[in-house]
């Protein structure tokens, strides 16, 4: 039986690695800041693959695959790439006995042996868009690390695209932040506030950044995808050109995109409770368990008969539907007669919904039924079973974006000046949405004095910086001034 997990009010960091751990879904590698993904993690992170490998391939993406070590030249061609990224670096210098003539990095990110590669197939722009997406790990060599949420190798997807304008480029990164948003919103069940980074924060190398940024329950913020306009930078860099309609070489404009396996730290911390993981049902690999409940050996037979049956039914008649995206209603029945502590370990693995049938039941001809977040038992009638899964699990998957989002919304604040700000930061933490006068350096004294990062500069439907009078929060700048968001993070 697993331990009890430290209440989210007493420890939140404490309790987001109770429910990790004892829930199974990874583990400390005896590598340091490394984490092995337990099967019961493995299983969230093939559906979030499954997903969104649907919406990647609806953008006209394929996938593909590239090697994980990259000439340590390549990292070296762009110059705001190699000072980005430099600090996280983990670098091979020895390899078949030997040591290498020219050393390899461990693939930070793709962009640089992705565009060794663009440069020699995209030759005319008959040859554009070039849309290619690679499932893949990375290595970053991180100083403070967290399972799912920061570990020196994770897992991810990196979508690149090459375009012949930076209209196109411009087009598809908006377009790829968009998937994002609908995905996390659709299937973590995780509402998400898009926007842009700062100067400071995009990616290195990037023409600017956009990203969705996810509140946890404690506050914080947790950036969950972003999306780059590359321009022609990388293009530029490893002289990537086609050849246009007009007769001319010219240089091609890209994008990257990604998430990672952060995705499901941002779930669990959006939605789990302090009797362990909540997990929605679009992420659910076994979406009921039908508990039998056999006080004595000689009603044992007739029990699992009748919770065999009660499977087959929902299996078959469940109206999916009702729950988009998901192929099939996953029923598995517990065969381990031990149902008291079971009853336990199934709200830690975040089961959604629990069945439970006994004797009692059977002469009744009902079952006892219980949604995993609302914890309430309620007595159904075994021919409305299939439909009130299918039915339950939807509402818990809108359900648990509402609570989500009202979440969020009730901790998002509003402040003009920066002494205001740092007040509220400490008393009750959350987001703030503050006039921002754009200054790098102001930016920086934010987070040495608060810990605060500006999260995202808030856009408009045309993906506009949105636009304010009021003066910048913490320099008192009055003219050209944007809203933005500022919080602590992950």
């Amino acid at each position: 039986m697993a331990e009890k997990i430290t209440p989210r009010t007493e420890d939140f960091s404490q309790w987001y690695q109770d429910i990790v751990l004892q829930a199974k879904l990874a583990d400390y590698s005896p590598v340091k800041g490394c984490m092995v993904i337990r099967p019961n993690g493995y299983s969230i992170w093939e559906r979030i693959q499954q997903e969104m490998n649907l919406r990647i391939k609806t953008a006209g993406v394929r996938n593909a695959y590239f090697p994980m070590f990259i000439p340590e030249s390549f990292i070296k061609k762009e110059a705001d790439h190699v000072e980005g990224f430099a600090p996280q670096v983990a670098v091979v210098t020895y390899a078949g006995g030997k040591d290498l003539e020219e050393k390899l990095v461990v693939r930070p990110t793709s962009e640089t042996i992705i565009n060794s590669m663009f440069a020699k197939w995209i030759q005319s722009y008959r040859d554009l868009p070039f849309l290619i997406n690679q499932w893949a790990n990375v290595v970053r060599w991180e100083m403070r690390t967290r399972l799912f949420l920061r570990t020196t190798e994770f897992l991810w997807q990196e979508g690149h695209t090459c375009h012949a304008t930076l209209e196109d480029a411009e087009i598809f990164t908006q377009r790829m932040l968009k998937v994002y948003h609908e995905f996390s919103e659709n299937v973590l069940a995780m509402p998400v506030l898009a926007g842009m980074k700062s100067e400071a924060e995009k990616f290195a190398g990037a023409l600017r950044t956009y990203c969705i940024e996810a509140m946890m329950q404690d506050g914080k913020a947790l950036q969950a995808g972003t999306s780059h306009n590359l321009s022609s930078h990388f293009a530029k860099a490893f002289d990537t050109y086609f050849l246009d309609k007009d007769g001319k070489q010219k240089h091609v404009f890209q994008t990257s995109w990604g998430v990672s396996t952060r995705l499901i730290g941002g779930m669990i911390m959006t939605h789990s409770d302090d009797k362990g993981l909540v997990l929605p049902p679009m992420l659910a690999e076994t979406h009921v368990v039908i508990v039998p409940i056999t006080p004595k050996a000689d009603m044992a037979p007739r029990v699992y008969e009748a919770a065999d049956v009660l499977a087959a039914s929902i299996r078959e008649n469940g109206d999916v539907k009702k729950l988009p995206y998901v192929t099939g209603i996953q029923v598995d029945k517990d065969d381990t007669k031990q149902a008291g502590w079971k009853f336990h370990e199934y709200e830690l693995i975040g089961i959604p919904i629990r069945i439970e049938l006994g004797p009692r039941d059977l002469d009744k001809n009902q079952c006892v039924f219980t949604r995993r977040d609302k914890g309430v038992k309620e007595f159904i009638p075994l021919a409305d079973v299939p439909a009130k899964v299918a039915k339950e699990l939807a509402d818990m998957q809108a359900e648990l974006l509402a609570k989500a989002r009202a979440h969020r919304d009730q901790n998002i604040h509003e402040v003009n000046d920066y002494e205001t700000f740092k007040t509220a930061l400490e008393e009750k933490g959350g987001f703030y949405r503050v006039p921002w006068g754009l200054d790098r350096a102001a930016e920086e004294l934010v987070k040495e004095e608060t810990k605060a990062t500006l999260r995202c500069i808030l856009l408009d439907d045309d993906f506009k910086p949105i636009t304010t009078s009021l003066p910048c929060f913490k320099t008192g700048k009055k003219e050209g001034n944007v809203m933005a968001i500022f919080a602590r993070s992950y």
